[in-house]
């Protein structure tokens, strides 16, 4: 009990520290500004020569206009919905957008990446932004935010700015497991210690160019996801035990990171955000949320499909998305994202309403 009550006047304080009053927000936060893979991409990768894209329906069908948007789902991502709920934006651009407007850098932006990694082989492989180059557009960004808002204003929007990171998932399914190209120099324990380091460096470097409430996610439970049940469940598609145990793994890792982390960085509020737990809970107890399907996705036939095999030519695409877990067969949906979004920090997103 005493472990609940610290936990949660963690989130409190984590989420509720004092912000500048800038933008249109009427909550708390005034800027989200986040790190990760396609879970949070909301279009970087259109402006790059990788095959990791889904700027095409029916990517984008629930989004505003119904139009794809290069985010990895068919409406808005976890990104969007934190900013609309905090009354910052209706949604959180990305970086690489060619649209991206002057005021639109006041609300903060995404640099994340489809198929990038906490390990830079993950992304080079996959030639998407590696998380050392998404630190390097946020230098670029600073240096943008002060020119349109003064160095004073910038400083405060930098400072008092949510920050996300949510990587890690690409460098265990896709490196160490689908194409061993980790496995051969490292057993999953060592492997992941990797990856923990690589999330404390990153926050670490941030930190360094101003950023003080950071976000960490843990890795979801990638042996439930429909493409690796695929590939790995066998003729049942049951969830991978060696992929759910490489996430399990990595997340307690992570955790028991953070705080001698936290209290290394003077001024710093990091928090360890838990996505395993409930995503597996919608996967496990779907009649419970809504769902009527969590094994498949609901573009074509829910097995495989992602990226080009998610298409408009695809067969047997959902109707209603609402009763999917999955949009295609790696991503979750945007009804999955809210509710995701609602337990893993559903401590303060009242404060923000």
């Amino acid at each position: 009990m005493q472990k609940q009550k610290l936990l949660l006047f963690g989130l409190l304080l984590f989420f509720a520290a004092p912000v500048a009053v800038y933008g249109q927000g009427k909550g708390l936060l005034r800027a989200v500004i986040v790190f990760g893979d396609s879970i949070v991409d909301a279009g970087n990768n259109n402006h790059l020569k990788t095959i990791i894209k889904c700027d095409f329906p029916p990517y984008g069908r629930d989004f505003n206009d119904k139009m794809p948007t290069g985010r990895f789902s068919n409406g808005k991502i976890i990104n969007d919905i934190l900013a609309s709920v905090a009354g910052i934006t209706d949604s959180i651009m990305a970086y690489l957008d060619p649209n991206l407007e002057d005021r639109d850098l006041l609300n903060g932006v995404t640099f994340a990446s489809g198929g990038a990694g906490l390990d830079d082989l993950t992304s080079n492989v996959a030639k998407v932004v590696s998380l050392s180059g998404q630190v390097e557009l946020f230098k670029e960004y600073k240096a943008r935010l002060r020119r349109v808002a003064g160095e004073k204003k910038a400083n405060d929007i930098i400072t008092n700015a949510q920050y996300l990171l949510v990587m890690g998932s690409n460098d265990i399914w896709s490196s160490y497991f689908a194409l061993g190209l980790r496995s051969k120099e490292y057993d999953i324990d060592s492997y992941t210690t990797f990856l923990v380091d690589k999330a404390a460096e990153f926050a670490k470097k941030i930190y360094d160019l101003g950023a003080r409430r950071i976000g960490i996610s843990g890795l979801p439970a990638i042996g439930c996801v429909p493409f690796v049940r695929s590939m790995a469940g066998g003729i049942t598609r049951q969830c991978s035990d060696p992929h759910n145990e490489a996430s399990e793994m990595f997340n307690s890792k992570l955790q028991k990171k953070i705080e001698p982390l936290t209290n290394s960085l003077d001024g710093a509020l990091l928090m360890y955000l838990d996505v395993y737990n409930p995503l597996m809970d919608m996967i496990q107890n779907k009649e419970k949320y809504g769902f009527e399907e969590a094994t498949l996705g609901c573009c074509g036939s829910g097995n495989v499909e992602v990226l080009f095999l998610c298409n408009n030519l695809s067969p047997l695409t959902c109707q209603d998305s609402k009763k999917y877990v999955f949009w295609d067969s790696f991503h979750p949906t945007e009804k999955a994202y809210r509710l995701l979004l609602n337990q893993t920090m559903g401590a303060f997103l009242p404060l923000l309403q």
